[in-house]
């Protein structure tokens, strides 16, 4: 008996008569046991930095960028650490601005602001969604060296000290997320999301999971946050029960690089071999909608080597309550898919033309889709899974059916993964 996340609980099958499975999970790792304890702690001593409350002057105008509800960072936590050191330099209240990183992704309800920070921090200070789309909102900081265009939310930018929550993760592009994307992605203006999620970096053999070294996202998500400003950041890394097992505070880049160094030793686990059928686990939040669960089986399909090899099946268990997704990345990603004719036509049409940011994903996905079929268990939404290309199936069995039906054959070899996003399958 296997069990995947499904929404906020799980999801349990068999395999069937035939089929032989593989493990693919997170080394465990315990979580740390008072994390309000280590916060305390790194903040008090964070790494090549001096503590905030010495950093920050009682003058100061103050921005700390947080996490949309699509990340599982523990700001509820993190957030009130923070305006704790704030607190104790005398800034007052009226001179901190939150910000929510949501990149392009949908605005935040008041009832989502108070889940990730507390009633108790909503009522006291001012939170505000970032707005990519609206120049007004952004500040231009010059293109890198390759051309990249880097915008930064005006807030952040004018504050007199930036700080970043965020969750060290394995990433599509950049690696690992975290560190500096907060700001330099969440609070980006449209035209950084445009190119640094355009058809050039999603092709480049350096922007991959798990890849740091030349990897010109990362290099750009660098160079973005120096330029904004941002100053000092509080991250952690998660266990495969999405518990703190890390937390480091202090300058953005070292704190960064130690945690990938911890993430590296819990995420990346070494396979035999290539599978003809990979299950992905995702669960809550980022199976709300189908933008997010099918980072699944590309996070999967993009691996250093595939999991999966060409022409067999990714099965995503995910209840999507809310469709393809709210935002408007989401629907610019719905609309490009449900209008492609096949996905060898799509791929084509993105690399001539380009595309706007959000469609980044079907970009991604059609890639995904061209070598293999993706089979979403469970959806609420069955029919906008089969507008953008992909399988819907009411249940595991009924999945691993269809997967033999379309490999022709019975006896297929399965990778599990219950924890996709935080496992990065090394094909040995």
């Amino acid at each position: 008996m296997y069990s995947i996340p499904f929404g906020k609980t799980e999801l349990t099958f068999d395999l069937p008569l035939g089929m032989k499975a593989l493990i693919a999970a997170s080394r465990p790792v315990p979580p740390i046991r008072d994390l309000t304890e280590a916060i305390d702690r790194t903040l008090s001593d964070p790494v090549e930095s001096p503590p905030l409350r010495e950093l920050v002057h009682p003058s100061d105008r103050v921005c700390i960028v947080f996490t949309d509800m699509t990340r599982a960072s523990p700001d509820r936590i993190l957030v009130p650490a923070l305006l704790r050191e704030l607190e104790a330099a005398r800034v007052p209240e009226d001179h901190i601005t939150l910000l929510c990183g949501v990149g392009l992704h949908r605005p935040t309800s008041a009832a989502e602001k108070i889940a990730k920070l507390s009633s108790a921090v909503v009522n006291r200070y001012q939170v505000v969604d970032h707005r990519a789309w609206d120049p007004e909102a952004v500040v231009d900081l010059g293109p890198t060296q390759s051309g990249i265009p880097l915008t930064v939310n005006r807030l952040a930018f004018e504050a007199d000290v930036l700080i970043a929550t965020g969750i060290v993760e394995p990433h599509q592009f950049a690696g690992y997320s975290g560190g500096r994307k907060t700001v330099a992605i969440g609070a980006a203006g449209e035209a950084t999301i445009a190119h640094t999620h355009g058809p050039e970096m999603m092709d480049h053999p350096r922007a991959r999971l798990g890849t740091i070294d030349r990897n010109p996202f990362h290099e750009a998500v660098t160079e973005s946050a120096r330029r904004a400003g941002l100053q000092f950041i509080l991250n952690v890394v998660l266990n495969d029960q999405k518990r703190p097992a890390a937390v480091l505070a202090g300058h953005p880049e070292p704190v960064f690089d130690s945690l990938v160094a911890q993430a590296r030793q819990i995420y990346e686990v070494p396979v035999p071999e290539q599978v003809d059928v990979a299950v992905a686990g995702v669960g809550f939040p980022k199976d709300v909608n189908i933008y997010q669960a099918c980072r699944a089986a590309s996070y999967l399909f993009f691996a250093l080597v595939p999991v999966v090899r060409d022409g067999g099946v990714i099965i995503v268990p995910a209840p999507t309550p809310e469709g393809a997704g709210e935002g408007i990345g989401e629907r610019r990603f719905f609309e490009k898919l449900s209008k492609a004719p096949d996905m060898g036509a799509l791929l084509q049409e993105m690399r001539t033309s380009g595309y706007p940011p959000g469609a980044q994903r079907a970009f991604i996905m059609a890639k995904v889709l061209e070598k293999v079929n993706v089979i979403v268990v469970g959806s609420q939404t069955p029919d906008l899974v089969r507008r953008v290309h992909m399988i819907p199936a009411p249940s595991m069995v009924e999945a691993f059916r269809m997967a033999a039906q379309s490999i022709g054959r019975r006896d297929l070899s399965v990778l599990v993964a219950p924890h996709a996003l935080l496992t990065l399958p090394i094909v040995s």
